[in-house]
């Protein structure tokens, strides 16, 4: 185990945990919490060990509450503008880490809290979460990328809605809008992640990063565009050894042994 007093980054059998540990402050992130996540999620796009990256939050009011406001309330605009393209470009590298991310989402999920949990790729909330952007109610908007990602998830109405009114909604109702793609009860979420981690360490490394490239850089991309690049991507899978490997698994009817190569 390692990392700061912010944020605890351990491994075990393929799988990277990073916990935001400020659960004093509901695990608000500050500019350090920031740079210490990124250099967690750093480390694990890496390490060529680390499959699957794993973030949460320490105790259990709390995924993330939002941004530390007593340091946002001394911004001017200059330092807004810097503080809101930070937090940006460290969660830009998340969610095009190359690895799949999951926020295991125990608590609280507020302002930056669901900025982060919008850059992983797959998002499991217990059923105590609640998840919004508050932002408006402090006379700022969503600056983390919230007003981007949401849209793109959930489409632009019941964003407006969400971002618009200041609302948070509870894990069910952002299940049923596509925000989340799990919810288990309390006692559950941290096997339901491990669950979810360990499946996805059975499929192909290079697979999996070539699938999520095209589902990102696709949603940028006019269909006719999106289709040539999935060409591309599904040709360099065939230049693979875990494709090779993969097809002779299945005529075998054997597991196959990735090797992300």
């Amino acid at each position: 185990m390692s990392g700061s007093t912010r944020v605890i980054y351990e491994t075990k059998d393929g799988i990277a945990r990073l916990t935001i540990n400020r659960p004093e402050k509901l695990n608000a992130l500050d500019r350090q919490t920031m740079r210490d996540i990124d250099g967690a999620v750093s480390t694990a796009g890496q390490d060529p060990a680390i499959g699957v990256l794993v973030l949460t939050g320490a105790g259990d009011k709390a995924f993330v509450a939002g941004a530390d406001i007593a340091e946002l309330a001394s911004q001017t605009p200059v330092e807004g503008a810097a503080y809101a393209r930070l937090g940006q470009a460290v969660l830009s590298r998340l969610e095009r880490l190359g690895k799949p991310s999951i926020a295991a989402i125990n608590g609280y999920a507020l302002g930056g809290g669901l900025e982060l949990a919008m850059a992983c790729t797959l998002r499991v909330a217990s059923e105590s979460a609640r998840l919004g952007q508050p932002e408006v109610a402090l006379g700022i908007i969503p600056g983390y990328g919230g007003t981007q990602r949401l849209a793109r998830l959930v489409g632009a109405g019941r964003a407006l809605d969400l971002i618009l009114t200041g609302e948070p909604i509870d894990a069910r109702e952002a299940h049923r809008i596509g925000l989340e793609n799990r919810v288990v009860p309390q006692a559950d979420l941290a096997a339901a992640v491990e669950t979810l981690a360990r499946m996805l360490l059975t499929r192909g490394p290079a697979a999996l990063r070539f699938a999520l490239q095209a589902v990102h850089e696709g949603m940028q991309m006019n269909l006719a565009e999106g289709l040539s690049m999935e060409a591309v991507l599904f040709g360099l899978c065939c230049a693979t050894e875990d494709m090779r490997e993969g097809t002779q698994a299945f005529v075998e009817k054997r597991k196959p042994v990735f090797k992300g190569r």
